[in-house]
């Protein structure tokens, strides 16, 4: 059994900022932890100092039992990574080294057949072996069986970027769940997985006896996995941690039964703080008529300075305040017409018909096409004329179809990527995106540009690069350049992946209020009971429509 220890973690940033504030928590032997909190307030940090990735400034962490890590970035591997490379990534260290090595052994055997290299592949050969290379193989093609469908041999030189995002986070969740490793930290696991593999994950994190601290914003997840919750809330000197030892069924209660007590110790710490000060002026008053009141009036000036050297209680947690302003404008009655739509290698022809003000969501499994689709639109259809242009910055990569797919009247797409690819984003600050503006989207002078991050809670981020930003930031980010467009077609790919809870809820109302047409894919069981329309990518390659969110849909047969 293992078991992580957080005692008083402070951390700074690279430009001073403070982050971390005496965060302490403790993940006990074989409980599953979620850590949750507002983007943007240092999970993601949290977790790679707990990680050993960065050193710790301040305080300390302990941990005992093997150590398995899911980065954030599983899901949206787009190098030159194999599932073989991928599933040692996440072994634990000697096997890693011993792969790495093997695989550079490989490598230079190619170039190469002088005896010095064969007798370093040889080398590289028993030292894989040492380690247990070839044990592991055994556990990785079960984990190629549960998430692929296919044998480890069969897909090891597989590259990881032809796998869609689901199958990516299965297959490390698979390894990591299989592995020795007795303590684990899951970085968004859920994001990407549909909702059987939701489902999936929800039965191991309750079935397994590893210690887990999962970072997540998916309520239903929370609720059937978490033992317990730990909450960073911002603060004037970083963000400190609150932990509710039960189950989220009961977090939302005592979060608010703790505001409510924290500000009723800062009322009374107040009070306390106006009777000092006036004893302490009614004494010095005194003294100056009365010469045995002076001992009584230093005592009082002791007291008074010892009260406020300590401090006051915390504050209450401020309140988020992200308000987004989608608007739209009128379209065509008929947004979308598809006719005979056939996305090849993918889902048969069928027709489908989107009108002004429709709310659809797209569900389905993973690598069924739904994101091929939203492209597709994005695209501006199979021949798009100039007003059906992208809003956006993104060059969207053509989407091979028959049939055809069109826009109707004024329609103008805006694509939210799931992945967060935004090559024209790169290296440029916030204020310095929506200071320079597109075709689409006129430049903001400073005071406007900070006025617009400040409603998307960015404000503080505004100096910073798109890139440095946490995931949950870059998808406010997206979602404000969509606003700030003109887009009267939504196209949104897994929007509230990395939204924390009070964020996911302001885009849903944002979502309510705006004039235009919505296509969502999506596997949040939450966010989709805000759609009234639903595509359903089968497991047949048959597109079909319902009335109701239908989750049990099985992975699509096709040749992997």
């Amino acid at each position: 059994m293992g078991h992580v220890d957080v005692q008083a973690v402070s951390h700074e940033l690279p430009d001073g900022r403070p982050l971390l504030h005496e965060v302490s928590f403790r993940v006990a032997d074989g409980t599953t932890t979620a850590l949750v909190g507002p983007n943007g307030t240092g999970k993601t940090t949290l977790l790679r100092l707990i990680a050993g990735d960065e050193p710790v400034q301040e305080g300390a962490v302990a941990r005992s039992g093997g150590l398995g890590v899911m980065r954030q970035f599983v899901g949206s591997v787009r190098d030159s990574t194999t599932v073989g490379e991928l599933l040692a990534s996440v072994a634990p260290a000697p096997l890693r080294a011993a792969a790495a090595a093997l695989d550079a052994a490989e490598a230079a055997l190619l170039e190469t057949d002088a005896e010095r290299e064969q007798m370093r592949y040889a080398h590289a050969l028993a030292d894989y072996a040492d380690a247990g290379g070839y044990e592991a193989e055994v556990g990785w093609d079960e984990c190629t069986a549960a998430a692929l469908g296919l044998a480890f041999d069969a897909c090891r030189h597989r590259l990881v970027r032809t796998l869609s995002g689901g199958e990516q986070k299965r297959l490390v969740l698979e390894a990591l769940l299989r592995g020795p490793d007795e303590v684990l930290l899951l970085d968004e696991p859920d994001n990407y997985l549909d909702v059987p593999g939701k489902r999936w994950l929800e039965e191991r994190l309750r079935a397994t006896a590893k210690s887990v601290l999962l970072v997540s914003h998916d309520r239903e997840l929370l609720s059937a996995a978490a033992d317990r919750i730990v909450t960073l809330e911002p603060g004037a000197l970083g963000a400190v941690s609150w932990v509710h030892g039960g189950s989220f069924a009961t977090y939302g209660a005592a979060r608010t039964a703790r505001g409510e007590r924290l500000e009723e110790l800062r009322r009374r710490w107040d009070e306390e703080r106006v009777k000092l000060r006036v004893l302490v002026l009614t004494l010095r008053e005194r003294s100056k008529f009365n010469d045995g009141m002076a001992s009584r009036y230093a005592a009082a000036q002791t007291r008074l300075a010892r009260f406020e050297q300590a401090g006051p209680p915390q504050a209450p947690p401020a309140a988020q305040d992200v308000r987004m302003r989608l608007r739209g404008g009128r379209t065509g009655k008929r947004a979308v017409v598809c006719e005979r739509l056939e996305l090849t290698g993918l889902m048969r022809p069928f027709d489908a018909e989107l009108h002004l003000g429709d709310r659809v969501a797209v569900l389905g499994s993973n690598g069924s096409g739904k994101s091929h689709f939203l492209r597709l639109l994005a695209a501006g259809g199979s021949d798009p004329d100039p007003e059906h242009a992208p809003v956006d910055e993104h060059v969207v990569a053509p989407v091979p179809h028959t049939g055809t797919v069109r826009l109707g009247a004024r329609v103008r797409p805006g694509w939210f990527a799931q992945t967060h690819e935004q090559p024209a984003l790169a290296g440029r600050t916030l204020l310095d995106v929506l200071h320079r503006g597109t075709a689409h989207r006129a430049g903001l002078d400073r005071e406007a540009a900070a006025r617009a991050l400040d409603r998307y809670g960015l404000a503080a981020a505004g100096e910073q690069r798109f890139e440095h930003l946490s995931g949950g930031q870059q998808a406010r980010l997206q979602i404000l350049l969509l606003e700030l467009s003109g887009a009267t077609l939504l196209l949104l790919d897994e929007p509230t992946d990395n939204l924390d809870l009070h964020s996911a809820e302001a885009l849903e109302q944002a979502l309510a209020a705006f004039e235009g047409t919505v296509v969502a894919v999506t596997h949040d069981r939450w966010f989709a009971r805000g759609f009234d329309r639903f595509l359903v990518f089968g497991a047949d390659g048959r597109v079909t429509e319902s009335s109701e969110p239908v989750w049990d849909v099985a992975r699509v047969a096709r040749a992997r």
